[in-house]
């Protein structure tokens, strides 16, 4: 896909509010060479999609030999609306925590006593450091079962409809 394209998808209402939760599916080829796809925090800052992990992760040796991902923000409603988004990872090491990981996970719900707690155990936990792992989309596909659909389902729809116009072979 051209930047251009990609940047109109991601733009969209319905894809904005898919990169306004707070957790995605992070799809790579773990060191074994068999595919992976966990659950984690993310945030957009419009451009990227940043995501914070542990300088010990084992993810990180993974996405350093082959740094092509794919991420899945999707509801739990039906039917359900789907961004899938492709990219690169880059890796940066930070020695504190850093803010996206704070703003990422501040929507649970905590009362502000419960968030204190919360933040001083994170500092603590992490006083070596994170990884923010960054990835630019260079592929984006939403998929709202109304206006767009996977497209094997849509070949399927048009297909059906191909069918429809023409008339039944017998004999």
């Amino acid at each position: 896909m051209e930047p251009q394209e990609v940047a109109e998808v991601l733009n969209r209402p319905l894809s904005r509010e898919l990169l306004a939760r707070d957790l995605t599916r992070l799809a790579y080829v773990a060191k074994d060479g068999t595919p992976r796809s966990i659950p984690i925090s993310f945030s957009w800052n419009g451009a990227e999609v940043v995501m914070c992990t542990t300088k010990n992760s084992p993810k990180l040796h993974a996405l350093k030999e082959n740094p092509m991902v794919a991420l899945t923000v999707d509801t739990e409603v039906h039917p359900p609306k789907i961004l899938l988004v492709r990219g690169r990872a880059e890796l940066d090491y930070t020695d504190g925590i850093p803010d996206e990981f704070l703003e990422m996970n501040g929507s649970y719900e905590m009362t502000a006593e419960q968030r204190v707690e919360w933040e001083a155990e994170i500092r603590s936990l992490y006083a070596e450091g994170m990884v923010r792992i960054v990835v630019t989309p260079t592929w984006a596909k939403l998929i709202d079962f109304e206006t767009t659909l996977p497209s094997a389902v849509e070949e399927l729809v048009q297909r059906r409809a191909a069918g429809a116009e023409t008339p039944a072979v017998t004999g």
